[in-house]
């Protein structure tokens, strides 16, 4: 997944962060106040934002990036800053408390002016602003009753964000398990404010794809557009051990999957194409039946619809599309509950997206588990799509050599195969087809503008085709 940071062409406005508070309050007293052992005095959320991180050793940082969470109720830029959300139980008032750093004045020679706190409290249109060294004094003053830290495992990464370390801390009742669910649902469903940065980012990676599609040519290397080139079956090509360092060649398939990502919220978005800008009947071929699998999901998709039937849509269009070619043989069906599909597209149809490009809620308690069928295995989330969740829809075909050696092998699978024409493709690469969308109640809205049929790709390489770019 490339990604590059875009400049300030869209203005995301404060209130974004401020109604996500004010929603992610709501979200925690309808589910913790039935369970709470008092119905008076304040609840404190208490969030911690990112740190720099130096390289190695080195005093050089990386570029900082804003942890999901604090960004997704703050929008702070700056790094080590603290957040509280107060809540009156009784009444459900809230407040906001941002806690910054505080820098000594000779900082400013090397950082510029420093801000003051009611600069801060002016920024980020939170209701107090405290130096970090002031938060014991703060919880003092507040007298909560409990305090909910966040602590939880991402279903995707299998990593488990710690929960902050503040002074102090023994003196109050606090918990780090109840929130991360709650927030973690509230960031799946995206308010309207959400919508327009992500359909504004998703643009501006739409027309950085068609850039690409008509720069790329033979002789061009693979770095010079972050591209798989012939690698496009390596789903993650691209990394130290198989770096972009190949010359693009004739005849060769160019996949790109890149998006942008501004004020943290992301675009992930796959294009394939020909590099000499004509489809071989090859390529059309596999193509098309990955473009059939991505037509029928976007046509299908709507509130209410169980995301593991997409995914089991897609793979029974492939597979039907590969028999129609003479590459597989038999029912449709059977293929699919052998798990045929799995052969070519090894990956999960999706995921959802925001603030991270495989956003959090996938594998929540309340959601259904993860299949277990070796094929529904690689799903990043099995639940029932609702209004306003954003997700991709990738459906891919792939010619993997140790999947297709396996598949041949397996006589429960091999006996769909058409052997000869399969083996003709094992150095073809693959071919996926990624948008972003939002689901809606009565289908979807996909914000990947870009070419998606041969005709179109072919017309964009000769520079034909009608792009705002």
């Amino acid at each position: 997944m490339a990604a590059f940071q875009m400049g300030s062409g869209y203005a995301v406005p404060m209130s974004l962060f401020r109604n996500n508070r004010d929603r992610a309050g709501k979200a925690i007293l309808k589910e913790l106040l039935p369970g709470l052992k008092f119905n008076d005095g304040n609840l404190l959320v208490l969030l911690e934002g990112g740190k720099d991180q130096s390289l190695y050793n080195t005093d050089v940082d990386y570029v900082f990036r804003q942890e999901s969470y604090f960004q997704y109720l703050f929008g702070v830029k700056e790094p080590g800053c603290y957040g509280i959300l107060t809540i009156d139980v009784k009444t459900g008032a809230q407040k906001s408390v941002l806690f910054v750093p505080r820098f000594p004045d000779e900082y400013g020679t090397w950082m510029g002016e420093l801000l003051g706190l009611q600069e801060f409290k002016t920024m980020y249109e939170v209701d107090e602003v405290y130096y970090v060294d002031e938060m014991s004094v703060y919880l003092e003053g507040a007298s909560p009753k409990l305090i909910l830290t966040l602590s939880g495992t991402n279903s995707d990464s299998g990593l488990t964000l710690q929960p902050p370390d503040f002074a102090g801390k023994e003196k109050y009742v606090t918990d780090c398990d109840l929130l991360y669910p709650i927030l973690s649902e509230c960031r799946v469903i995206k308010s309207p404010e959400e919508i327009e940065v992500l359909r504004y980012v998703a643009k501006v990676s739409s027309d950085a794809h068609i850039k690409v599609m008509r720069f790329m040519r033979p002789g061009r290397m693979e770095f010079e557009g972050e591209s798989l080139g012939t690698n496009s079956s390596i789903l993650h090509y691209g990394h130290a051990g198989a770096p972009n360092s190949k010359p693009v060649q004739d005849g060769d398939l160019c996949l790109f999957d890149m998006g942008a990502n501004y004020c943290g919220y992301a675009a992930d978005i796959t294009c394939t194409f020909p590099a000499n800008g004509k489809f071989t009947d090859d390529q059309k071929f596999i193509y098309n039946a990955v473009l059939d699998a991505r037509n029928a999901v976007t046509e299908s998709a709507r509130d209410g619809v169980s995301w593991v039937d997409m995914h089991k849509l897609a793979g029974r269009v492939l597979l039907q599309r590969l028999k129609d070619g003479g590459m597989l043989k038999g029912d449709v069906e059977e293929m699919l509950e052998a798990g045929v599909s799995g052969v070519f597209q090894p990956h999960g149809l999706g995921h959802l997206i925001g603030l991270d490009v495989h956003d959090v809620g996938g594998y929540l308690p309340k959601e259904p588990k993860r299949p277990s069928e070796p094929w529904l295995s690689k799903l990043r989330f099995a639940r029932i799509l609702r209004a306003g969740m954003y997700v991709t829809i990738e459906p891919g075909c792939y010619f993997i050599n140790w999947l297709m050696d396996r598949a041949l092998a397996d006589p429960n699978i091999a006996k769909f195969i058409n052997a000869e024409m399969f083996n003709r493709f094992r150095n073809f690469g693959g071919v996926r087809i990624e948008d972003d969308v939002l689901i809606t109640k009565t289908g979807v809205q996909n914000f990947a503008i870009v070419p998606r049929t041969v005709e179109d790709i072919e017309a964009t390489m000769t520079c034909k085709y009608d792009s705002p770019v």
